[in-house]
């Protein structure tokens, strides 16, 4: 019953970080509108990030994810990746049909292990969060961990899969135009997470300054 309850609270924290808008979820509906299983390909992706993740942390990542030069230099390297990509959305428009039938099937993977890997938010919340309930995981037993991992890990890939089947579902719906400016509003979202990455970054290498300094 501990261990019931215990993954019924997994899947709700879950959702709540799985669901919420960010650039995982603009990369899933603009590779979505192209590719129906890209969703499940992007969380095949984060899997690989954050399984080997989950293990780290508990014996111990915790603390050098916590450490100022490293959250500087993740979010440095994921803000310029979001908009390397806000670019690259904003030059598939001008041949967006011919774009629809070129998907690359590893290029929704890759995004997965770099958004996951370039995100210092997500890195954080396993480090605070997703430490606390791996923990909790761990005194069930080495099977409530497994378990822990595999249910969470199933929130990403029922969410992200739902999200790319109804954006390509909706690209065949809704035509050339309406597709068009899903993209151009996933792109500017692209391009405000980056530079919010960027900017915390800039701040911790401040503060890093500053530190030195004194």
């Amino acid at each position: 019953m501990k261990l019931l309850l215990f993954l019924v609270g997994v899947v709700g924290i879950s959702l709540s970080g799985v669901m919420a808008p960010g650039p995982v979820t603009a990369t899933t509906i603009v590779m979505g509108s192209r590719n129906r299983f890209a969703g499940v390909l992007i969380a095949v992706g984060h899997g690989i990030v954050e399984f080997p993740l989950i293990v780290l942390i508990v014996v111990g990542m915790n603390k050098v994810l916590e450490n100022p030069a490293v959250k500087m230099v993740i979010g440095f390297a994921g803000g310029v990746f979001l908009l390397v990509m806000a670019v690259q959305i904003l030059r598939s428009l001008r041949s967006l049909e011919q774009e629809q039938a070129k998907t690359i099937k590893g290029a929704p993977i890759m995004a997965g292990i770099v958004l996951t890997a370039g995100n210092p938010y997500f890195l954080m919340w396993w480090a605070t969060i997703g430490l606390g309930l791996a923990t909790r995981a761990g005194e069930l037993g080495i099977w409530a961990f497994v378990l822990f991992a595999v249910v969470h890990w199933l929130c990403d890939l029922i969410w992200l899969g739902a999200l790319a089947w109804a954006s390509y579902k909706g690209s065949t719906l809704l035509g050339e135009r309406s597709l068009r400016i899903v993209l151009l509003i996933c792109s500017a979202a692209l391009i405000v997470f980056g530079l919010i990455f960027i900017y915390d970054g800039g701040n911790t290498l401040v503060k890093l300054v500053r530190a030195r300094s004194n």
